[in-house]
């Protein structure tokens, strides 16, 4: 095995220098984490496309362009992962923030709505897709002494990105208009992420931190293996770990959806609801380094558990006393556990299948959160619609998250050893 005075990050060595990395890559999330944002720009563009374009533009039709980001962010993870081995972390930032540093460029330019779909949807959302996963198989490469709080830390940056990137889409949007605003958002992203991406690397092969060894299997409990995709998916633990992601991103996102107009219903007022998202922004963020933290001491398992548990309380308590309390704590939970998802996922992924072919072993899990965004928001507007108040929702939160609990309790294990060839 290695030693950390083998390597050097940015002239340091190995052990402090890696804590670099994770900086570069939270800030580097922070920059790919405008997605969060997307509705300060609802408004001001339907006001431009109406009035400057002399275009009919309804609520539906503003919105998509979010629902294909998200789609595209996720769909292109795992047809990136096996390009990450083969062309570096560096190179991948730089080739993910220049496409999302164009879309939002191309998008000043849109004439219409239908071309956000193309240049920030498919443009934006796929050059995040390409770069989101470098950072986190980059902490996890370094730190396999501390992955869940080094990959948790590193995703902090997407989870803190509507508290930062709103407010200043704000003040730009009403200093320089909102097509401005992409135009100075894209050039911005262009140059941090190819800046910030120049010292990311992975560590040589067979490099470990200086006087770490790990941590051997509990009795009864399988050695960690270093699986393929193609083996991944052959084991049980892999579709355990995907539905349970599945399940907290969707109670999550879902949230973070119907996160104002549920509050106005409760009876919170409409400026102090905006406030409260930004709120529960923070608790989205620190979700990630506390459960990341959790996820490498009380085992992924206990961790998933954990989770399901406060979204089962967060569900029933918002069902039975529906009140402006009530749904301050029950937000800042469900926003809280997709951030802690964010981490329990890539970290348990790692830790599960090892670092052989980490993304494009994570590229694939991944398509739970993409799943999770799609059936999430679509069920919040069929139930309202339905029965004309969001609260419906959370019966069915309350049981999917049961059903996780259950899965994660039972079958959310290390795999068995895969035998190939």
């Amino acid at each position: 095995m290695g030693k950390s005075a083998d390597e050097k990050i940015m002239g340091m060595d190995a052990l402090k220098g890696r804590w670099i990395l994770v900086v570069l890559g939270m800030i580097i999330n922070l920059c790919l984490g405008t997605i969060y944002s997307w509705s300060v720009f609802v408004a001001p563009l339907t006001t431009y496309f109406t009035t400057q374009l002399g275009q009919v533009v309804n609520a539906n039709e503003i919105l998509l362009p979010f629902s294909v980001f998200l789609a595209f962010f996720a769909i292109a993870m795992p047809f990136t992962g096996k390009y990450i081995e083969k062309y570096g972390p560096r190179n991948m930032v730089i080739m993910g923030g220049l496409l999302t540093g164009l879309g939002w460029l191309l998008s000043s330019f849109a004439i219409s709505v239908q071309w956000l779909y193309i240049f920030y949807g498919v443009i934006a959302g796929a050059g995040v897709g390409i770069a989101y996963g470098v950072p986190v198989a980059v902490a996890s490469r370094w730190f396999p002494d501390k992955r869940g709080l080094a990959v948790g830390l590193t995703l902090l940056g997407f989870g803190f990105s509507a508290l930062i990137t709103a407010n200043i889409a704000g003040y730009l949007i009403a200093s320089a208009g909102v097509m401005n605003t992409f135009r100075v958002f894209g050039i911005a992203f262009i140059l941090l992420t190819v800046l910030l991406a120049l010292p990311l690397r992975f560590p040589k092969t067979g490099w470990t931190p200086a006087g770490w060894t790990p941590t051997p299997p509990e009795p009864g409990q399988d050695a960690l293996c270093e699986l393929m995709r193609e083996d991944m998916v052959r084991t049980r633990s892999f579709y355990a770990l995907w539905v349970c992601y599945f399940i907290g991103c969707l109670a999550g996102l879902m949230a973070i959806g119907i996160s104002k107009p549920l509050g106005v219903e409760v009876g919170v007022e409409a400026t102090l609801a905006t406030t409260l998202v930004g709120v529960f922004a923070v608790f989205n963020g620190f979700g990630r380094p506390v459960f990341g933290f959790l996820t490498d001491r009380v085992t992924p398992r206990n961790t998933a558990v954990l989770s399901f548990i406060l979204i089962t309380l967060a569900s029933l308590l918002i069902m039975v006393i529906p009140s402006v309390t009530v749904y301050i704590l029950a937000f800042a939970i469900l926003w809280g556990c997709l951030g802690g998802w964010l981490a329990i996922a890539p970290t348990t992924c790692g830790s599960y299948f090892g670092n052989l072919d980490y993304p494009r072993n994570y590229g694939l899990l991944f398509l739970a959160y993409g799943a999770g965004g799609i059936v999430g928001p679509q069920l919040a507007g069929f139930i309202k619609t339905s029965t004309g108040s969001y609260l419906g929702v959370f019966p069915y939160v309350l049981v999917l998250a049961i059903i996780g609990l259950i899965l994660a309790f039972t079958l959310l294990r290390p795999p068995q050893p895969v035998k190939t060839g």
